[in-house]
């Protein structure tokens, strides 16, 4: 059974930092698309990054390049996302998504389209400024 576990969620003040995690298991995670998405409050989900865990550039939402990183610690099967400068327009739930056994030119395709298979139950997280 695929689980999507994230954590790290938080309140923090605008110009601080989070870090995400996403605990994957139930899949082989070598070789899979990986990606975090975001649904602002009263708006529908949107991109943030997304990582081929076999190798590759990672994808990121212009919103968020130079202040987001999204990396993988193979070892514990864990998705991350690092967050700084965070601004106020960066709260909401945040998810973790998987597509497990697929490329990383495919994974630039999904991420685009939001196409993953499994979803984790989100993180909240809110920024004030």
């Amino acid at each position: 059974q695929v689980q999507l576990v994230e954590s790290g969620g938080g309140s923090v003040q605008a110009g601080e930092s989070l870090r995400l995690s996403c605990a994957a298991s139930g899949f082989t995670f070598r070789g899979s698309c990986m990606g975090w998405f975001r649904q602002p409050p009263g708006k529908g989900r949107e991109p943030v990054a997304s990582l081929y865990t076999g190798g590759g550039d990672p994808s990121y939402a212009d919103s968020v390049k130079g202040r987001f990183t999204i990396a993988q610690d193979s070892g514990k099967n864990t998705l991350l996302l690092e967050m700084n400068r965070l601004k106020s327009e960066d709260s909401g739930m945040y998810y973790c998504a998987a597509y497990p056994d697929t490329s990383w030119s495919g994974c630039r395709i999904r991420f685009g389209r939001a196409e993953f298979d499994y979803w984790g139950q989100g993180t909240q997280v809110n920024v004030s400024s």
